[in-house]
């Protein structure tokens, strides 16, 4: 059973990616009820709360706060096992939020997400730092347009050249685990925009088995921590 919140409430995408736009929230009297993409993925967003995907969010941060505070408080997503939280991009309220609110809950760590080139690394090593001072453990980093395979003669070229060495490099120096590299593939961003599941529609991509292993070593690391905290108690 998992649990996907979009806190990224300037830009909330998750509803178009997940084929869930136009869905409403609903409210019981156990809260509100999360949009269910299958049985066993639940998502919330402040996307379901707009009346058009076009409206702007103009919040400051108190009132993005309130909302997230709401989202964690108020929503029924039932017994899960994974509780994923989709964040904006930086070292922003949002983060400060979520981070605060569950410093008690035990969070398994942060999935950080990078591009191969300087100008994104550097944003990345700012969110590691972010991490590291708020005792947020990290899970590791995942590099995102990592290469592009040719579909026809399945060679590799590098449309964003990793100049300073890449996530690789990076990790290195900083003492993280590298969880993997997704190569571009236009089959996701189309999947994105018509709301499918790119691992379904396309399961032999390079992409797919990228984010296969991602997700496994994901689920592994999860485990051990879990496994560690019942020998504790």
């Amino acid at each position: 059973q998992v649990a996907l919140l979009d806190i990224d409430i300037c830009g909330p995408s998750v509803p178009r990616m997940m084929g869930l736009e136009g869905e409403q929230v609903h409210q019981s009297g156990s809260g509100w009820s999360p949009v269910y993409v299958e049985e066993n993925l639940g998502v919330m967003s402040v996307g379901f709360l707009l009346s058009s995907p076009d409206d702007a969010v103009i919040w400051r941060g108190p009132k993005k706060n309130g909302l997230i505070k709401q989202f964690l408080r108020d929503v029924d997503w039932g017994e899960v096992d994974y509780l994923i939280i989709d964040t904006p991009p930086g070292t922003s309220d949002e983060h400060l939020s979520i981070v605060q609110y569950l410093s008690a809950a035990h969070v398994d760590g942060a999935v950080i997400i990078t591009t191969p080139q300087e100008v994104s690394l550097q944003d990345v090593r700012k969110e590691i730092n972010f991490c590291r001072k708020v005792k947020l453990p990290i899970i590791g980093v995942v590099e995102n347009m990592s290469g592009f395979i040719c579909p026809k003669c399945k060679n590799e070229s590098q449309i964003f050249p990793p100049t300073t060495g890449g996530a690789e490099k990076m990790c290195q120096n900083l003492n993280i685990s590298l969880l993997g590299k997704v190569p571009l593939d236009p089959q996701i961003g189309k999947s994105c925009d018509k709301g499918q599941s790119f691992l379904a529609e396309v399961p032999e991509s390079p992409a797919t088995l990228s984010y296969r292993s991602i997700i496994q070593r994901i689920q592994e690391y999860c485990e051990l921590q879990h496994s560690q905290e019942e020998k504790i108690i």
